[in-house]
């Protein structure tokens, strides 16, 4: 199934030159890596503190793109410069799960959202970017199929938001919208974990 993570070559070829700024700048790929992170939880908690002005949550779609751009950009600087390290892979799997955790708690703000179904998928998140590492352990590649791994997530999550902001989704109706992402999410728990024992097996 068509991922958002497909469309990441097009995306860092946009990305290119400013890499390559960052990079004369001396800027490494573990810097913007702890930068996309930090700045995940700097937003959700000014979005959280603010959640019943729903304007704030035209924050998260503005961020999403950022850190998207952030993420590509920290993978480019790893591999094209050389920046590659355990420490980088160390930081780049917890920081996304940190980020991930941070945004989509916010929406236990909002009243008309049911709290346990924020928390489970949040925890089915956590699963999706486990099962993709676990690739790695059977002698697979890193899984990041869909369709809903991490840049899906990203924007799902940004398009929600700024209905929300909007005020063109009623707030009812993000429950419902969790229960389609947790499908999808325990779907793409079995794609990876199917595609990563098809890999191994080769």
């Amino acid at each position: 199934m068509l991922s958002i993570y497909q469309l990441k070559p097009k995306f860092q070829s946009l990305l290119r030159p400013y890499t390559d700024r960052l990079y004369k700048s001396n800027i490494t790929a573990n810097q913007v890596t702890l930068f996309a992170c930090l700045g995940s939880v700097v937003i959700a908690f000014i979005v959280g503190l603010l959640a019943s002005y729903q304007w704030i949550f035209g924050l998260i779609p503005l961020w999403m793109f950022i850190r998207m751009a952030l993420n590509a950009i920290d993978g480019m600087l790893a591999r094209e410069y050389n920046q590659k390290s355990n420490l980088g892979a160390y930081l780049n799997e917890i920081c996304d799960v940190i980020s991930d955790c941070a945004l989509l708690l916010i929406f236990t703000q909002l009243v008309d959202v049911n709290i346990y179904l924020v928390i489970f998928v949040v925890l089915l998140s956590f699963l999706t970017e486990y099962s993709g590492i676990l690739g790695v352990m059977i002698g697979a590649s890193r899984r990041y199929d869909g369709p809903m791994g991490k840049s899906d997530r990203a924007l799902i999550l940004g398009m929600i938001s700024l209905g929300i902001a909007t005020y063109l989704l009623p707030l009812s109706w993000i429950n419902a919208l969790l229960w389609i992402i947790s499908f999808l999410l325990i779907y793409t728990v079995i794609n990876r974990v199917r595609k990563g024992m098809q890999e191994a097996n080769k």
